[in-house]
């Protein structure tokens, strides 16, 4: 099997934002890198990672991930960096001006909806995403269960 086949087929997947897709309708997505330290990739790779509260902000031509819980590596030593603090994001000078445009625009947020590997380099998905109301929360929950009703259903 060649090596890209076997690089496809690993896990690369960390971790996803299922409450970001669950109080935001996702409109579009973007692909970035982030800063980070070796004991955070490494803490990453076990999985230690929460999406509670984060979000990205942009300010002027830099964009950080705000939030993000990585809890320090068990085994790094005294100078693990804080679990919660802006990690800067990687985008062409281009996406930025188009996730400020499109966040200027009323309504519209940018949440960070995955946490994958990229070969070694670990990316974030940002979702240009509008809040949803509750009724359109329900109105979800309702589909998923009609879904779910019905795949009972056929395996019967």
């Amino acid at each position: 099997m060649p090596y890209n086949e076997r690089m496809d087929k690993r896990d690369n997947h960390i971790a996803t934002n299922k409450k970001a897709y669950h109080d935001y309708f996702i409109e579009d997505t973007y692909e970035a890198g982030i800063v980070l330290e070796g004991s955070e990739v490494k803490s990453l790779r076990l999985h230690n990672v929460s999406f509670v509260d984060s979000y990205v902000r942009i300010d002027g031509y830099k964009v950080f991930l705000v939030n993000l819980h990585i809890s320090p590596y068990e085994k790094g030593s005294y100078y693990n960096p804080p679990a919660k603090r802006e990690r800067m994001l990687l985008l062409n000078k281009r996406e930025i001006n188009k996730l400020r445009a499109l966040v200027e625009r009323k309504g519209y947020t940018l949440v960070p909806t995955r946490l994958y590997f990229k070969q070694s380099l670990v990316k974030v998905e940002v979702g240009v995403a509008k809040g949803k109301h509750t009724y359109d929360k329900r109105e979800d929950l309702r589909k998923k269960q009609i879904d779910e009703d019905n795949r009972r259903r056929e395996d019967y």
